[in-house]
């Protein structure tokens, strides 16, 4: 009960301030549950005193500025929510991209103790010099540092520190949320549709990995691994030896901000060669590695001396498995060479179009949105628009949320406008059609048939040596059936388990068997037939 009020009590803190700000408690056309609708109603005296204050304020920057006088969970609450339109709508999507993740930044006391708590001994220990901060957001602050290294060798550094106490406020803040989800999927029929609990669980989740500053140098290192030298794209460099739970430590990045169009040409960098790293490398990353920084913002990105494209912040990350990135390069692939069919037929092979659709039908749609754009300059085609036009079909043929995909749309939107900034012009189709031509040759062409042919190769020599002993145990299950038989166990529930395993590791045994006779078959054919 006391939980209960607790929370009650935050809940309508929050409604307070949003309807100081003028804000709409549930988006245009939603539902409106019975205790949202008492709480519109308390909250109607302060909504009308404060309509004078917000008259000459943007309607589109209102909630945005709600979420950050709340503080920094809903500022994160807010993020999160903007990547998630199928939820709160396209327009309170659209409002919330206007968040500024930005916050005063925490004294250089609060700073000096959290370094030596979380990496013990001293602060000079660890770093000769140690600036002020010069980045503060909701979950952590940056700053510029100096170190010395084994060689004597002084290095620049960036020094991410989390927020003190952050972790005990998200945690208050998520139970408020927790609460207020429940309660709506108890009390709305129509939204529960929307899965709320879920919602706030993912949110719980992926805010429990980005305070854990271990995991971001993972996902540097990571990414690191998988970027080629050819993709004029880097990531910063992680010290390990100065890293833990609530510090991260790499490398600084001496470059220009990818805003800074002036600053770039005036060093002779080519923005239109830059538009196009930013876009073939992001989509290189989600295609070819599953795995791409999404938050790719203009604010994370710099260029480096050489003309490379830097990222910074790693908190958010996408991971695509195999079957969406095949989603994602057969829908590009199909879109671009007009081949709808293809693009309909990789929705019903993902299972995100339902069997009992036809094929051509969403053939169709798909060429509703395709066509349009053959024809057209380049300034006049946004890939964003055009995933939000293929995803908003997903109620008129019943296919299922993907939050994954919807992370990749709203990250694809960010790095759109990234790569337009730097260049009006870029032929968003022109650039992807390499990049989506290379993964699906590699994966469903000759290269792609010779690496599934490898990997079945590779399958059947594993089960080859696996045979030996699933021949031994089969033989010493059959020995305890027959012991069991002879002196007439009681066949109890645990016996029942036990014959189950026996049973299940013979089928295992002769599913085996089955395919290394069926291979033995194949090689004394293709053999007779003179093939080798």
């Amino acid at each position: 009960m006391a939980n209960a009020l607790t929370n009650i009590w935050r809940l309508s803190r929050a409604g307070i301030v949003l309807a100081q700000h003028g804000v709409r408690f549930i988006p245009k056309g939603q539902p409106v549950p019975l205790p949202l609708r008492a709480a519109r109603l308390l909250a109607l005296p302060i909504t009308l005193l404060a309509a004078p204050f917000n008259a000459g304020k943007p309607k589109d920057r209102r909630i945005s500025n709600a979420l950050a006088a709340l503080g920094p969970s809903y500022i994160k609450l807010g993020q999160f929510l903007a990547t998630r339109g199928d939820v709160i709508g396209p327009d309170l999507a659209r409002d919330l991209g206007h968040l500024q993740d930005r916050l005063p930044p925490f004294s250089m006391a609060e700073a000096r103790r959290a370094v030596e708590e979380a990496l013990g001994g001293k602060l000079e220990d660890h770093f000769v010099e140690f600036g002020p901060p010069v980045a503060a957001a909701s979950i952590a602050q940056v700053h510029k540092a100096v170190t010395i290294g084994k060689d004597g060798q002084r290095r620049t550094v960036a020094v991410k520190i989390l927020r003190p106490g952050v972790e005990k406020r998200f945690k208050r803040d998520l139970d408020s949320y927790f609460f207020a989800a429940r309660l709506v999927e108890r009390v709305s029929e129509p939204a529960r549709r929307l899965k709320p609990v879920a919602v706030v669980e993912n949110l719980a989740r992926t805010t429990e990995l980005e305070m854990d500053l271990r995991l971001e140098g993972a996902a540097i290192s990571e990414m690191a691994e998988n970027i080629q030298p050819e993709e004029r794209f880097r990531v910063p460099g992680v010290d390990w030896t100065r890293t833990a739970k609530r510090v991260l430590t790499t490398d600084w990045i001496d470059g220009v901000p990818i805003a800074d169009h002036a600053r770039l040409k005036a060093e002779g960098h080519d923005l239109k060669a830059l538009g196009l790293v930013v876009l073939r490398s992001f989509l290189t990353h989600a295609m070819r590695d599953g795995f791409f920084h999404a938050d790719m913002h203009q604010g994370n990105l710099f260029v480096d001396k050489a003309g490379n494209v830097v990222a910074v912040d790693f908190g958010i990350m996408g991971r695509l498995g195999q079957k969406e990135r095949r989603f994602l390069a057969e829908i590009l692939y199909g879109l671009i060479t007009r081949d709808y069919r293809r693009a309909a037929d990789v929705h019903f092979w993902a299972g995100y179009v339902p069997p009992h659709h036809p094929v051509e039908v969403f053939a169709q749609a798909l060429r509703a949105i395709g066509e349009p754009i053959h024809g057209r300059t380049a300034d006049e085609i946004s890939m964003a628009d055009l995933l939000g036009q293929l995803f908003a079909y997903t109620d008129v043929f019943d296919m299922e949320t993907r939050p994954e995909l919807i992370l990749l749309q709203k990250s694809m939107v960010i790095v759109e406008g990234v790569a337009r900034g730097l260049d009006p012009s870029l032929n968003l189709w022109s650039a992807s059609e390499p990049v989506a031509a290379e993964w699906v040759e590699a994966n469903y062409g000759a290269r792609g048939a010779m690496k599934k042919a490898g990997e079945g190769a590779t399958t059947i020599a594993r089960i080859l040596a696996e045979v030996p002993g699933m021949l031994s145990e089969a033989e010493r299950a059959s020995a305890g059936l027959t012991e069991m038989a002879r002196n007439g166990l009681r066949l109890d529930p645990a016996t029942v388990e036990s014959l189950a395993k026996a049973s299940r590791r013979q089928n295992r045994f002769w599913h085996a068997a089955t395919w290394i006779g069926a291979l033995s078959l194949a090689v004394l054919a293709a053999k007779s037939a003179g093939l080798f």
